[in-house]
């Protein structure tokens, strides 16, 4: 079962997904099935909500899809189909839930039961991040940070770095001030820096704010000369 997973709640999953599809899209009963679903996994009944989850998932639900893929891997039910999570995973990614493509780029990062790709999680991590999902834009930063799968690329790390710290991440926070500071794709700026610092620090960051600390007291000393 990959441990990278078992973080993901299906019930917090369901809460912020959006739907693929329009209700004239696809069978209502899917949707419902999905729906459902949610209120039997709530309640801790597992075998009804998997019941209805894969229901869902045949009927063309992508959220379905993603929760009865979540259960699978959970070990929270079993299935009699070879690489049931995978393929029920791999369905809600294609149809487009950022919250399954970037799980599906996760396996492939870390090797999770299926062989390690970095370009196939650069991919998943991709699509994830161009729909505004904050864990996906840091993994897709890093591996641009780091060189993994990808050419090494600072100004492109940068940017999807900064896309996180916007969406509120308080370590990209930390991160894009870290560029703005030592110049790694971004112009040096001391201000900047001080500010994504500040940002960080305001959401708990122990090291954020001697850094902020450390940089206003020098923004200070400088207009003072």
């Amino acid at each position: 079962m990959p441990r990278i997973l078992l973080r993901i709640l299906v019930c917090v999953a369901l809460a912020s997904a959006v739907p693929a599809m329009s209700a004239m899209a696809q069978p209502l009963d899917a949707a419902q099935f999905s729906a459902e679903g949610v209120a039997a996994y709530d309640k801790g009944d597992l075998t009804e909500a998997a019941r209805l989850f894969e229901l869902g998932a045949r009927g063309g639900n992508r959220l379905a899809s993603f929760n009865y893929a979540m259960m699978l891997y959970r070990g929270e039910i079993d299935s009699d189909e070879s690489n049931a999570a995978w393929r029920w995973l791999r369905r809600a990614a294609q149809a487009g839930l950022a919250q399954a493509q970037y799980n599906f780029g996760l396996l492939y990062e870390h090797g999770d039961g299926v062989k390690r790709d970095y370009a196939v999680a650069h991919e998943w991590f991709g699509r994830a991040a161009g729909q505004g999902l904050r864990d996906a834009q840091m993994s897709l930063a890093t591996q641009y940070f780091v060189g993994q799968g990808v050419p090494r690329d600072y100004r492109l790390a940068a940017r999807w770095y900064q896309a996180a710290a916007e969406a509120g991440d308080p370590g990209a926070q930390y991160i894009i001030g870290h560029m703005f500071e030592e110049g790694y794709g971004k112009d040096k700026d001391t201000r900047l820096a001080a500010y994504w610092y500040r940002q960080a620090a305001e959401q708990g960051d122990p090291a954020a704010r001697i850094k902020y600390e450390t940089l206003s007291a020098e923004l200070k000393a400088a207009a003072g000369r």
